[in-house]
């Protein structure tokens, strides 16, 4: 194929995959002028109330309502917008825990009060699922793909099988409704993903169901690796195609991305005001902060080309070195998956699509001169200069070499070990996801990466920190947290767009499964 033509199919691939997304019916799109009015003029202090409240008329009736009296003297939006939806509850786990009870028992109360049944909700942005599920808690009142992972870890813990088969089959539905699985199961997620997950909740349902629930999930597993991929076969070396980058050696690496380039819907006016500070095109700087909301850390120093501050954020510049770690788990699930049917030429295929992989991660991503995994930047051909506790991730998956893992143990040591557990980066932004906050998916990864390398007193150490600053503030408060302040005694996570978040899905899950695993 001419490289016009490939060209050509680049760009009708691309069109095909933004029309996808448009014709989805986001709060946006069903309310033209009143969305922007109703986001900008901070009818709700927090812009996620508003993408997810519930209409009390058809979206037509209630434009035309708005564009009757929007030019009335008088014409109050705040009362119009209360007139016309109804806002959700403040708080979706309101929750007192009895402390004397102890935190295992939090905990098991907690998954039900956190557990949704199957969805029979009309008119809102939630995208309704077959199946119940576990939400993160507080703001955050839909499912949510990487967290899902993490809260698993605990209800496995739990001996609730059943809701870990359930949300499997959410995120296999959703995969065959979408070809991918959204950040959460609302329209306005659904143009981008998160870190892939789904091949580990599938390998973690099969310890419980058999080997053969890998190939049960093989068609979706697959589906979701070709949403990843898409584009992949006809890249030049040197270029970029939605997730996909061809790196100057011909090797295929792969980055954050999002099919929209407009301001997040659930953080319109803190996007749009963030866009005038910034010198990139209003287009690339809303993909930049998209791909980063999709790589789940939103935001950080990581994505930052000057390690400080958001308007020069590069997300869609960077080869992300966690993405491309789980990646590389999902081809060799999906070798794994043939194996088990006796596919032998599948079962090398993607056995070398994951070789090729870990070797181009190894060539790019690993910094021997600080020991750390970095995401490298593509364009510039160069490492990021940001370090991130990501460099964990080839440890978790078991990509490194024995020295490596050494070097990188040495690093999270030295770099990255704080009082309550292991820092996000060693930059402090104002960010959430940088110091001095801690987040327990990050800490379970770190602290299995270290094991898996015999770093057992290391791995311990984190984990005992990190369980005891949980703890604590359980003993304090009766709640466990979205993230913790991991470097100060007594002091509330900050940083981010919204407020501290109790509940909290992935925090119960890992401290659970820590708990048990170190019998504390």
């Amino acid at each position: 194929m001419s490289y016009m033509k490939t060209l050509l199919w680049l760009h009708i691939t691309t069109f095909c995959s933004i029309l996808s997304y448009a014709q989805t019916n986001t709060p946006a799109r069903l309310y033209p002028g009143l969305f922007d009015a109703v986001q900008m003029q901070q009818v709700y202090p927090d812009g996620k109330t508003f993408v997810d409240v519930t209409p009390h008329a058809k979206p037509a009736a209630i434009l035309q309502a708005y564009q009757r009296s929007k030019g009335v003297a008088g014409f109050n939006l705040k009362d119009f917008t209360h007139q016309y939806f109804a806002a959700p509850a403040q708080n979706s786990t309101v929750y007192h825990s009895n402390i004397k009870a102890g935190i295992r028992k939090h905990i098991d109360t907690l998954w039900t009060v956190l557990q949704h049944v199957a969805d029979t909700v009309k008119g809102t942005s939630l995208v309704p699922l077959p199946h119940n599920y576990i939400v993160p808690g507080g703001r955050f009142r839909e499912i949510y793909y990487w967290d899902s992972y993490f809260t698993m870890l605990g209800l496995e813990e739990s001996k609730r099988f059943a809701l870990i088969e359930n949300m499997v089959k959410n995120f296999a539905y959703l995969i065959d409704t979408y070809g991918h699985i959204p950040n959460g199961n609302r329209t306005y997620y659904i143009s981008r993903s998160q870190p892939p997950f789904f091949a580990l909740m599938v390998q973690l349902l099969a310890k419980h169901k058999g080997p053969q629930t890998l190939i049960t999930y093989r068609p979706q597993l697959i589906k979701e690796y070709n949403y990843w991929m898409n584009g992949a076969a006809k890249l030049k070396a040197g270029s970029a195609f939605e997730h996909t980058i061809r790196m100057a050696d011909g090797s295929l690496l792969n980055r954050y991305w999002d099919a929209s380039s407009s301001p997040r819907e659930e953080s319109y006016r803190e996007d749009v005001i963030a866009a005038k500070a910034t010198k990139q095109k209003p287009a690339d700087f809303y993909r930049n902060i998209r791909a980063a909301a999709e790589s789940g850390w939103d935001f950080s120093s990581r994505w930052m080309a000057d390690g400080k501050t958001l308007p020069t954020i590069q997300t869609t510049c960077l080869v992300a070195v966690d993405l491309n770690s789980l990646l590389y788990n999902l081809e060799r699930v999906i070798a794994r998956s043939y194996e088990l049917s006796g596919n032998k030429a599948q079962t090398t295929a993607y056995q070398a699509k994951a070789a090729k992989r870990k070797a181009a991660l190894l060539k790019y991503c690993w910094d021997n001169k600080t020991g750390c995994y970095r995401d490298y930047n593509w364009q510039r051909k160069a490492l990021s200069a940001q370090m991130s506790i990501a460099t964990v991730f080839p440890l978790y998956f078991n990509m490194a070499s024995g020295t490596q893992a050494q070097k990188v143990a040495s690093l999270v040591s030295r770099k990255f070990l704080q009082p309550g557990g292991v820092a996000t980066t060693t930059n402090n932004t104002g960010q959430q996801w940088d110091q001095p906050n801690g987040w327990a998916p990050l800490q379970y990864v770190t602290v299995m990466g270290l094991r898996n390398y015999k770093q057992n007193n290391l791995a311990k150490l984190i984990a005992q920190r990190w369980m005891r600053l949980n703890i604590k503030e359980f003993n304090n408060t009766g709640k466990l947290s979205e993230k913790y302040d991991i470097q100060h005694a007594d002091a509330k996570a900050g940083g981010g767009e919204y407020p501290l978040q109790d509940g909290f899905g992935w925090t119960n899950g890992v401290l659970l499964k820590l708990i048990n695993m170190y019998k504390e």
